[in-house]
């Protein structure tokens, strides 16, 4: 049925009305289909090129007999290994559909009309989705070199704020924050401001200084941190992710939490992603390869980048991104524009394979010319 305008704009909540959805990533389904091609690669979403580990299939299909079943809602034998792996109690743990599910669920609780939340410029998307979802007002600082100016957010703070996102290492530009400086931040931060530190792509930095922000979880009961398995585990598809707090913090947003959010397959997965280290390992060098690749071909290409520790880049192609990104797809290959997130001449690339990578940087030269 086609509608020239939605009648229910009237009983809309505050907030919706002006909210841009999320944009993922184009499959490759989608664009085969579209253009009628094959053999396309993706270099768009941020995901592991390597897949997932051999132990995730077999875990998948240990737990497929009892499909028909509900999952365990409180998620107790990941949240028990959790704990395990970060020295903490199960109570400080909340799994996610995916560590967005986890950031919404923030938003929700911490968040209202009335109330500010805070992030920088460049910052993940799902920030003020989420926060103007619930009608808060939305303060963003200026960024720093594409990356956050803690200084400017601490001024920034007010009596009306009430969550401040971090994301470290920033998607979409890679950048990072010191542990120094980030520890510096939060203890300069009123205690009744919620802090949450966004570390998807925490296990594919290598940087000495990086650090683990959930070590601070016991001097800062204001800190949530965030973690997924849909980056160096291989798990996308599954959405699991988890959130790491004061329990405090924990039991409120286990309240808002959809009953279970976290299912049986994923948990499953999950759990087997984590017992094997090998995996990760070969995870990290492929990635720690392939952004050499990249970086050695954009200075070939004579292409500025900003500097990341993720596994992705984004490139700055000197001109708006939208038109070199279809030419691209007419090429097969799938990569993210970022205007959206202020930067309009910049493609963020995933680190692929070293072939995805090399028929990328092929195509680009073409394209660019």
């Amino acid at each position: 049925m086609r509608q020239t305008s939605n009648p229910f704009l009237a009983i809309t909540a505050p907030g919706i009305l002006d909210l841009k959805p999320y944009v993922p990533g184009k499959p490759v389904s989608e664009l085969e289909r579209e253009l009628g091609i094959r053999d396309s690669i993706k270099l768009a979403s941020n995901e592991n090129p390597l897949g997932s580990s051999p132990r995730v299939k077999e875990a998948i299909l240990a737990e497929w007999p009892e499909i028909a079943r509900y999952p365990d809602g409180g998620g107790f034998a990941l949240r028990s290994a959790l704990a395990r792996k970060h020295g903490l109690d199960p109570d400080c743990i909340t799994l996610g559909n995916g560590s967005n599910d986890v950031l919404d669920m923030i938003a929700r609780v911490f968040l209202a009309p009335g109330y500010e939340s805070l992030f920088s410029q460049h910052a993940f998307a799902v920030y003020p989705i989420s926060s103007q979802a619930v009608g808060a007002t939305l303060k963003v600082t200026p960024a720093r070199e594409f990356g956050y100016d803690l200084e400017a957010m601490v001024d920034m703070v007010s009596e009306k704020t009430r969550v401040i996102w971090i994301a470290n290492p920033n998607n979409p530009t890679g950048t990072w924050v010191d542990g120094d400086a980030l520890e510096r931040f939060i203890a300069a931060v009123p205690g009744n401001v919620i802090i949450v530190v966004d570390e998807a792509y925490t296990e594919y930095v290598e940087e000495p200084d990086y650090p683990d922000a959930s070590r601070w979880l016991g001097k800062f009961p204001n800190l949530v941190v965030t973690r997924t398995f849909s980056k160096v585990y291989g798990l996308a598809s599954l959405r699991i992710g988890y959130g790491l707090s004061h329990p405090a913090i924990s039991d409120l947003l286990n309240r808002v939490r959809q009953p279970f959010n976290a299912n049986s397959l994923a948990m499953a997965a999950a759990l087997a992603a984590l017992q094997d280290g090998a995996f990760v390992q070969r995870s990290v060098q492929v990635n720690r390869d392939g952004m050499r690749q990249l970086i050695a071909g954009f200075e070939q290409l004579g292409l500025n980048y900003i500097p990341s520790v993720g596994n992705f880049v984004a490139v700055d192609l000197g001109r708006p991104a939208a038109v070199i990104d279809q030419a691209l797809l007419r090429a097969g290959c799938i990569t993210r524009p970022i205007a959206g997130y202020g930067l309009p001449n910049h493609l963020r690339i995933t680190v692929g394979t070293a072939d995805e990578n090399a028929r990328f940087l092929a195509a680009l030269a073409e394209v660019i010319v």
